[in-house]
């Protein structure tokens, strides 16, 4: 008799991080790394590297996002995570860099997502996101 699936070993679909660390300690690094995999660990994806901008000057084109854009490129590749928005870089950069993963056919799945500048009141409108991008965080996280 055949094992049931949740048995065997099954990759998760494809992603790779992103992060912006300019001026931060090795602890703060090793730390966002680790949760970008506990992330992937627990919503079965498959965390297969990690491009770190480590650059404050650079524009929308950094080496390290475009070499995650030419792995973007590679078949069977899902998506970009991220701790926040703002590791993609200021907020024009930020914006530029979503568009630019959504043109190349890709998710970008942030673990935290923009505060409300608002309290939320019940009845209100939805808090708006950028384009594109999933929650990835349930109520219980």
């Amino acid at each position: 008799m055949e094992p049931l699936t949740e048995h065997r070993p099954v990759n998760g679909p494809v992603v790779y991080g992103f992060l912006r660390l300019v001026r931060v300690s090795r602890a703060r690094q090793d730390a966002l790394v680790a949760s970008l995999a506990e992330y992937c660990r627990s919503h079965e994806l498959q965390l297969s590297g990690v491009f770190t901008d480590r650059d404050a000057a650079a524009g929308p084109a950094s080496a390290a996002f475009t070499g995650l854009l030419d792995v973007l490129a590679l078949p069977d590749v899902y998506g970009v995570v991220a701790p926040a928005m703002s590791h993609l870089g200021p907020r024009a950069i930020a914006t530029e860099r979503g568009r630019r993963i959504e043109a190349a056919g890709s998710r970008l799945l942030l673990v935290r997502q923009p505060r409300p500048t608002h309290p939320s009141v019940p009845g209100s409108s939805p808090v708006r996101r950028h384009p594109g991008t999933t929650r990835v965080l349930d109520a219980e996280s």
